[in-house]
């Protein structure tokens, strides 16, 4: 399983929200482009960055960060990176501005086909956040009317699946175990896991599931719940 550091950005500040809310976020003092080299030094390959200003707005608000982030770790970590894409300009924006894979969220779900789309600029991964198996579009803010079991036949160009269940984000009360598994053995396109990583012991139970590509690790790191060495030692089965 690959680890992904998350950068969760709101008004250019390092932020947490709680179960999506935007009234539940906590701040963290750090600068971005530090966290990402951060991320990087403790062997970090991929970081997980999202414009949650975008994701909720359409307005990326956030993107010249991604830009400063890319360059800041490039040659040694891919980024990808997420929130409010919803055009062919935005992906190709997003090339050019160093990004490896692109999440595309409600757009994806509007219109599965700008999937196919997107996937000629750049490999995508489709962000599958749900509520009690519906899924949610436009910041987790409204519920799309699509489950979740059946959105993951719908995308054969997706390189991967970001699969969030929102109960559990940002709450280290630990991963939907279950919900993940039903997903892994539905999907054909690798599945990776976001939300409610709160230790070590989480990791291990996501890595002992066996159908898993990766695991979205957020505010656990930045309250030093682990390091970024140590969930890598568990996810390589040394710890």
């Amino acid at each position: 399983m690959e680890l992904y550091p998350s950068i969760d950005l709101l008004g250019g500040r390092v932020v947490r929200l709680r179960q999506g809310d935007y009234d539940a976020r906590i701040d963290y003092d750090a600068d971005a482009v530090s966290v990402a080299r951060a991320f990087a030094d403790g062997g970090a390959t991929w970081i997980h960055v999202i414009d949650l200003d975008a994701a909720r707005s359409g307005t990326p608000v956030n993107r010249q960060l991604f830009t400063e982030i890319a360059a800041a770790v490039s040659g040694t970590v891919r980024l990808q990176t997420g929130g409010g894409i919803r055009t062919l300009d935005d992906v190709e924006a997003l090339a050019a501005a160093g990004v490896a894979r692109v999440v595309l969220g409600s757009a994806a779900i509007r219109q599965p086909s700008f999937v196919a789309q997107a996937a000629m600029v750049m490999p995508v991964a489709v962000g599958l956040d749900h509520r009690d198996g519906e899924l949610a579009v436009h910041g987790w803010t409204e519920g799309a009317g699509v489950l979740l079991l059946e959105a993951v036949t719908e995308f054969p160009d997706a390189a991967a699946f970001v699969v969030t269940n929102i109960a559990t984000d940002g709450t280290l009360a630990g991963p939907d175990l279950v919900g993940l598994a039903r997903v892994a053995a539905a999907s054909t396109v690798p599945v990776i896991a976001s939300g409610g990583v709160g230790s070590l012991d989480d990791l291990r139970a996501l890595s002992r599931l066996g159908a898993l590509a990766g695991v979205i690790v957020g505010r656990a790191l930045y309250e030093g719940r682990f390091s970024v060495e140590q969930a890598l030692a568990v996810l390589d089965g040394k710890a």
